[in-house]
């Protein structure tokens, strides 16, 4: 196995790896400030958030390529900053990939925040601690297991993403071509043996990382 099957597989763990990071930092905020918070309009917000689980991967890239694409101002204003546009490059990949993984650490990371006894926040309140102290040091920890769930099956998720990072990354060798566009790829081609070989890397890492949340929840 050449270079030709690791890179497409190392391509896609980078990818994933850079995109959890992303999804868990704006999943727990987000998850923070929806959780115990009522207002008008709550329920469309968080159809909004968690919308991505269910639509096509090919409808979530194509509403890629109109926010960012040339012809967009968030596209013109990557463009004018790093001189040349986001689409098709690496960055693109980690896009994608972030975005369909981002409700499944939202809806994790909820509820573990919702789980946590209100008692044990309000004695930290009574204590002194301010929100964010409450929430450093009492919410987060309690959350701990589902939080690590969430962060899991979004790597999961993100690693496995094809339909919108093909629209919108693209599929080039070495640069955005990760192991779900290249197994497609070699099937189109007659290249079973690398299909293959891909196919069976993903799934026994899919399998180990779901292993892993069964374990987290005894």
């Amino acid at each position: 196995m050449g270079s030709e099957f690791w890179t497409p597989l190392k391509l896609s763990l980078e990818i994933a790896s850079i995109s959890v990071v992303f999804v868990f930092l704006f999943g727990i905020l987000s998850a923070k400030y929806m959780a115990k918070r009522r207002f008008v309009g709550k329920i469309a917000v968080e159809t909004l958030l968690t919308l991505p689980l269910v639509l096509p991967p090919t409808v979530v890239g194509f509403l890629l390529i109109i926010i960012f694409g040339i012809n967009s101002p968030i596209g013109r204003m990557i463009e004018s900053m790093f001189g040349s546009p986001i689409m098709f490059t690496w960055w693109a990949a980690v896009i994608a990939a972030s975005v369909v993984a981002f409700p499944l650490m939202y809806q994790s990371a909820k509820t573990g925040f919702l789980s946590v006894d209100p008692g044990a926040e309000e004695a930290a309140r009574v204590d002194g601690a301010n929100e964010w102290k409450v929430f450093l040091y009492v919410t987060l920890p309690l959350s701990a297991k589902t939080l690590i769930t969430g962060v899991i099956l979004s790597f999961a998720r993100a690693l496995g993403e094809f339909g919108a990072t093909l629209m919108f990354a693209g599929n080039l060798p070495g640069r955005t071509q990760t192991a779900p566009t290249a197994i497609y790829m070699a099937i189109e081609s007659g290249n079973m043996e690398s299909a293959w070989l891909w196919v069976i890397a993903l799934a026994g890492i899919s399998f180990l990382m779901l292993l892993s949340t069964s374990l987290l929840k005894q």
